[in-house]
């Protein structure tokens, strides 16, 4: 059996430890049970991928982006809409970007979203924070010891006018920045040959969520692959007051055929 591990944005800034710019209630024990699921299963896992949200401190997504109508800084978690970018209650700290972001804001709403939260700064390439975890660091350097070769490593989110929730496609992709647009290498790479593509990670109600979503609706659109989807679902935890959206993840996958395990239920099938 050939198993696939996708591990969506396991970072120091996601857990729920001391330093944390975006912790996740539960996250720090997710990835430790699944550091020690790799270490127990490391020969029947055929090939690990990792993502890592990556940014810069300054992008529209986070507080550094926008101002309030009175020219302080947004809170964390505001919501950004393109009637209230209009109307001026929120706008970019730099006036020329004004345009681009509204435009960005409209094609969300042509996708069905309303606007977007705005996050605290996390995930800043290169710091501690866009570190993976290091319990699961530890056992991802065992799996390339015992299997000779890298595990693979995706960055997403160098973008800084559209969110990028999902590994593979931008939240508002651009025509003319080949990082927004559906990676469908990185899907077929995962898909092609594959029994199993398992996901774990954080969050699940944000990343993980879209990953799959985006994962899905590549596999109905290339019916030669078709690997059983799992969510580890005792291995991501969804962002604080956003729990709803985990659980709408995980009836749908459930609708869609797709495996809603805990990562020991996960072990028994591969072993």
């Amino acid at each position: 059996m050939r198993t696939q591990l996708l591990i969506i944005d396991p970072q120091n800034d996601f857990c729920d430890i001391e330093g944390a710019a975006l912790p996740v209630a539960g996250a720090r024990e997710d990835l430790r049970r699944l550091a020690r699921f790799i270490d127990a299963h490391t020969a029947r896992l055929s090939d690990i991928t990792v993502t890592l949200d990556s940014h810069a401190s300054v992008a529209v997504e986070r507080t550094t982006f926008w101002l309030t109508r009175e020219g302080q800084a947004v809170a964390p978690f505001t919501f950004i809409t393109a009637a209230g970018v209009r109307a001026g209650d929120h706008r970019p700290r730099d006036a020329r970007l004004t345009g681009q972001v509204v435009a960005m804001l409209d094609q969300l709403a042509a996708a069905g979203k309303d606007g977007m939260v705005v996050w605290p700064v996390h995930c800043v390439t290169g710091t501690w924070g866009h570190n993976i975890q290091s319990d699961l660091a530890d056992s991802l350097a065992a799996w390339e010891m015992a299997h000779q070769r890298a595990v693979a490593k995706v960055l997403k989110g160098a973008y800084p006018l559209s969110e990028h929730f999902g590994v593979f496609e931008a939240d508002a992709p651009v025509a003319s920045v080949p990082g927004t647009q559906f990676n469908r290498e990185l899907a077929a790479s995962l898909a092609d040959g594959a029994d199993v593509v398992a996901f774990a990670g954080q969050a699940s109600s944000h990343c993980v969520a879209a990953s799959y979503d985006q994962f899905m609706r590549f596999l109905a659109s290339a019916p030669a692959f078709a690997p059983q989807v799992v969510l580890l679902r005792d291995c991501m935890s969804p962002v604080p007051g956003f729990e709803t959206l985990a659980e709408r993840l995980f009836d749908r996958a459930r609708s869609a055929g797709t495996l809603v395990l805990s990562v020991d239920e996960f072990a028994a099938r591969i072993r």
